[in-house]
């Protein structure tokens, strides 16, 4: 037989008066009010994040990955992260720490100027750090890359692209922005040709559309033309060509 409660029933208190009176002079004695209320819930802080954060662009600091390709891509290399000495041959050395974004593939986000591509990308390593992974990154615009890489005084170009060639995420923004000569063109070749050898994730945008298609104005360039045919080649080899549209987001916020 069944037995089911009338809805009329006053619901029974989950503790009598007595404990509640002694719990209650133990609060006190300890200087805990009971009627103050509880404070808010707040997200546990990630040092990781906040580190990354202040090498930023300010105007990026709330950036977050909203493209399905951009999130999508995020899932792929967060989920290929490793622990340090994972597969050592000799695990009594060392434990299993914070995993450490290790090899997968890159994106090259392109469309008209102000369409987000750089907030993505941004949102990209916001995601991947909030993920909890260890993530090395650097981000650079083209242009300021070849401007660094250009011959000064106590300064070794050699160094500062092997540097950018082995940094674990790299971010390459405005590529065919700057303009293209033999010597761009051999150091932007050589950066990512081992990086698509190495498969080191690599984000590139690109105010350019990669090749030309039938839809393209004569005039138009497309980044086939800005970094020729041995860098757009080693581009299609290690990118997911994303293309994003919409109106120009820096006038709308005006």
């Amino acid at each position: 037989m069944t037995r089911t409660l009338s809805r009329s029933a006053d619901p029974q208190p989950a503790i009598g008066e007595r404990l509640r009176a002694r719990l209650d002079a133990q609060l006190a004695a300890r200087g805990i009010d009971v009627g103050t209320p509880l404070p808010p819930n707040e997200p546990e802080p990630n040092p990781a994040l906040e580190a990354a954060q202040k090498r930023i662009p300010y105007d990026y600091r709330t950036a977050s990955a909203a493209h399905p390709d951009v999130t999508a891509w995020v899932r792929t290399i967060a989920g290929s992260a490793t622990a340090p000495y994972a597969d050592s041959l000799q695990p009594h050395y060392g434990v299993g720490g914070r995993r450490m974004v290790a090899r997968g593939p890159s994106l090259l986000l392109w469309g008209a100027t102000g369409t987000g591509k750089t907030h993505e990308a941004f949102g990209a390593i916001r995601s991947l750090t909030d993920a909890g992974c260890a993530v090395p990154w650097q981000a650079t615009t083209a242009a300021d890359l070849y401007g660094e890489m250009r011959s000064r005084h106590g300064a070794d170009p050699e160094v500062l692209l092997r540097r950018i060639m082995r940094v674990p995420v790299l971010l390459l923004d405005d590529l065919g922005a700057a303009k293209n000569s033999e010597w761009t063109e051999e150091v932007t070749f050589r950066l990512l040709n081992w990086r698509a050898q190495n498969r080191f994730p690599t984000l590139i945008t690109s105010n350019l559309p990669p090749v030309r298609t039938p839809g393209i104005p004569p005039g138009q360039p497309v980044l086939r033309d800005r970094v020729g045919d041995r860098v757009l080649s080693r581009l299609s080899g290690m990118c997911t060509a994303v293309e994003l549209t919409g109106p120009d987001r820096r006038f709308q916020a005006r």
